[in-house]
């Protein structure tokens, strides 16, 4: 006879963010967490850390502005899309934050702001063949 299995109360974080999608395996989840990229209710977290529902999460990913998150549900395994939408609410905040940044990046770099330098001068150009005329070289001696 099978007993019943008693309600899930805390998940693994790394587990929790591979079923829910957020990593495609949990050696990823488990190096970005090591890269102090996840908090928990605001604090820096461990692989092992246990999610409970009610719990906040801040997901920093390179490039994006942070996620935040409200553990909703819990589980152990990865299951489809759909499912695993249901784990989690992103904040409203976070929500718009995210969607200023897919509107920037749809717009454009402004080809300006990458630029460090401009095209030399004049003046820079002339320094730049004096330095190359006057500059020793190891080759250049003659014996």
């Amino acid at each position: 006879m099978a007993e019943p299995r008693p309600e899930l109360t805390g998940v693994r974080l790394d587990k929790w963010l591979w079923a829910a999608r957020f990593f495609k395996t949990r050696a990823l989840a488990v190096e970005a967490i090591g890269k102090n990229r996840v908090e928990v209710n605001a604090q820096p977290a461990k692989p092992g850390r246990e999610v409970r529902p009610g719990d906040t999460l801040l997901l920093r990913e390179p490039g994006m502005p942070p996620r935040e998150l409200r553990v909703l549900g819990l589980s152990q395994v990865r299951g489809p899309a759909p499912v695993a939408q249901q784990l989690y609410e992103e904040t409203a905040s976070s929500l718009s934050a995210r969607e200023a940044a897919r509107e920037a990046r749809r717009q454009g770099v402004e080809p300006a702001q990458t630029l460090t330098q401009g095209r030399p001068t004049k003046r820079d150009r002339r320094q730049l063949s004096d330095w190359n005329r006057w500059s020793a070289s190891v080759d250049d001696e003659s014996p």
